[in-house]
């Protein structure tokens, strides 16, 4: 054992001297040139390498990758014992000193094992520290699915955990401290609140549950515990042994992989799982205070927008902070439970991508596809601006003032600093080389998270083809794209030579359209959501198309949409609703037509048999019956 101790040492020693980063390459004017890239102090740098310090450099990478598998090869075979325990912090020492169960914190004590495995550092919190902790929330708004947790807390099944999972900053914390807040003083006494850490194991946790199940305790919230590094093998153990015998097990973490393959291992048929990724634009208007669908669309997916009834800021607010959510919170997300996962393949292809930074890339490329497709092209074509492109086209086809003012613009000089913008990779810069096997896992891993969801297209005539567009269930990721789209623009010189006018005026276009096609993505997602008994879905005929059908197979009755994001209520919005060769063929296919409605930003109105409905309104119902 100190021979590999020993060896452990001087690979740390080792690796903390070589390189870390990766070589990427970019063809520029016919040739490739190669970037040294690399994070430092939270930040993405990137160098220009000739080709013989490329090389050099490349092979010392390559050593410093080759040293951590050892390294972790190594850790495994043997685990560390944790020496900075406080022995004296324990429950029953604080009962001696008569603190009850009103003490601060405390923690596992050292050498506790379960399975031959050491504990590790759990920090706890329970009596008056509790209160402490939970103060902060006690006027926050409580998410919809909060009921779920709370009748859980009431009468639960026996045996059973219950496992909150989800994205970073989607409120699981903070629907633990609610939950904790609604218990009575006397309840509140059997509480407790167990933060574990990437340093916990869950002999650790195991140790502090039967102390607190020994001493009456009812109730213990478990934080990120998919951190502990032996949860996915261990997890029985919370339900078999301590929610079994009576006591709540509340979990939660961003590990969304970890608690899907402890379901169906482990925890099979013993846990009750809630996913709090999907937030619907009635919950962010309620919960947050912030009321608008443009508002929803810039910063919607997470719980951290400042508003009346929340705290914090916008995830979303700047290119940086979407970045960085991306890379913790999507890619960096699949790196602790993929150690487990590769015993039966599974997954692998995504660690392969993450090992190389690639992972990221090709995430932000499923964003940014204008049509929402999810292939192979999308994933490893060279980069072009989808918003851009779709810009230059309308602004050319305008009715009133039709202008190619954006034909001027360098195309290819701006998608490049677009895309370095987006960190989005080329495919001469890729080091690996994404297969189908590679998109199949980015989409169920995509899927996996409530990230995306798939709308189907449906045709008239009918195809043989099915259809589908990948719908972001966080509008605020798609939207710092195109912002960053925006922003390029304004730095862009052949833009500049503009009048301040005829800028204002195109980026102002800019924005409405992808405002536009936002809104309709998050009106088919969420009425998707709303209706599972009912089939959603984008019509499409030779010429034209119904923007959403909503067909109840019940009664063979459907309803047609149109969706705007306008605040005026024009003809031109009725041409398809109002065109009975295409309603004939509707109600030919799907049944009686019983409503027709354009959704727009403006107030609701009607106008003979179709009707106007305000898009805030209109989501603001969904659930609560009809939709119209």
């Amino acid at each position: 054992m100190a021979g590999i101790e020993k060896r452990i040492r001087q690979l740390e020693k080792e690796i903390s001297e070589l390189p870390r980063g990766y070589i990427s390459r970019k063809t520029i004017g016919g040739k490739i040139r190669k970037y040294y890239q690399w994070t430092e102090d939270g930040k993405k740098k990137s160098r220009y390498l000739k080709d013989e310090a490329a090389s050099d450099l490349e092979e010392l990478i390559d050593l410093r990758r080759e040293k951590q598998q050892e390294l972790k090869t190594l850790k495994q075979q043997f685990p560390e014992k944790q020496t900075d325990i406080d022995p004296y912090s324990s429950l029953s020492y604080m009962k001696r000193q008569g603190k009850g169960s009103y003490g601060a914190f405390y923690l596992a004590e050292e050498g506790a094992s379960y399975n031959g495995v050491n504990s590790a550092r759990s920090e706890i919190i329970i009596g008056e520290s509790l209160e402490e902790f939970i103060a902060p929330i006690r006027k926050f708004k409580k998410r919809d699915c909060f009921g779920e947790l709370k009748s859980y807390l009431e009468n639960g099944p026996a045996g059973k955990v219950f496992v909150l999972y989800g994205l970073r900053r989607t409120g699981k914390t903070t629907l633990i401290k609610q939950a904790i807040a609604s218990l009575s003083k006397t309840e509140l006494k059997k509480t407790a609140f167990i933060q574990v850490t990437s340093q916990s194991t869950l002999a650790g946790v195991n140790t502090n549950l039967r102390r607190l199940r020994d001493e009456g305790f009812r109730y213990v919230f478990i934080d990120e515990v998919t951190l502990a590094e032996d949860f996915i093998e261990g997890a029985a153990l919370l339900s078999d042994i301590y929610a079994a015998s009576g006591m709540r097990i509340v979990l939660s973490g961003t590990d969304s992989l970890g608690f899907m393959f402890s379901r169906s291992g482990e925890l099979y048929d013993r846990c009750i799982l809630l996913h709090t990724t999907f937030i619907p634009y009635r919950e962010f208007e309620r919960v947050l205070g912030v009321k608008g669908i443009d508002e929803y669309i810039r910063y919607g997916g997470t719980m951290s927008l400042s508003g009346q009834h929340y705290n914090g800021h916008s995830t979303f607010e700047t290119k940086e902070g979407t970045d960085e959510y991306i890379d913790s919170a999507i890619a960096r997300n699949i790196q602790h439970s993929l150690r487990f996962y590769q015993k039966d393949g599974r997954f692998g292809h995504l660690a392969e991508l993450y090992e190389k930074n690639e992972l990221t890339s090709a995430i932000n490329r499923v964003v940014e596809d204008i049509n929402h497709q999810f292939t192979i092209n999308v994933l490893t074509r060279d980069f072009i601006s989808h918003d851009l492109g779709i810009s230059k086209r309308n602004l050319r086809k305008d009715r009133k003032a039709p202008t190619k003012v954006l034909d001027q613009i360098d195309g290819s000089a701006f998608n490049e600093e677009l895309r370095v913008m987006l960190e989005i990779l080329n495919k001469s810069e890729l080091t690996v080389e994404i297969s189908e096997a590679h998109r199949v896992e980015i989409k169920e891993y995509l899927d996996l998270l409530d990230l995306t969801v798939e709308i189907p297209t449906e045709t008239i005539p009918v195809r043989n083809e099915k259809l589908f567009r990948t719908a972001i269930a966080q509008p605020g990721l798609r939207y710092s794209q195109a912002d960053a789209l925006v922003r390029q623009l304004l730095r862009d010189e052949d833009f500049q030579k503009l009048s301040a006018k005829e800028r204002a005026s195109i980026l102002d276009r800019i924005r409405n359209e992808i405002l536009g096609r936002m809104m309709e993505d998050i009106v088919l997602l969420e009425t998707k959501a709303a209706y599972p008994d009912k089939e959603v879905f984008r019509l499409q005929f030779d010429y034209g198309e119904f923007d959403m059908v909503i067909v109840n197979t019940e009664n063979i009755t459907c309803e047609i949409f149109e969706i705007k994001h306008s605040t005026e209520a024009v003809p031109e919005q009725l041409k398809n609703l109002a065109d009975r060769e295409k309603c004939d063929a509707v109600e030919f296919r799907y049944g009686t037509i019983t409503g027709k409605s354009v959704l727009y930003r403006g107030e609701s109105k009607r106008e003979g048999d179709i009707s106007y409905v305000n898009v805030e309104e209109y989501l603001r119902s969904l659930g609560k019956g009809n939709a119209v």
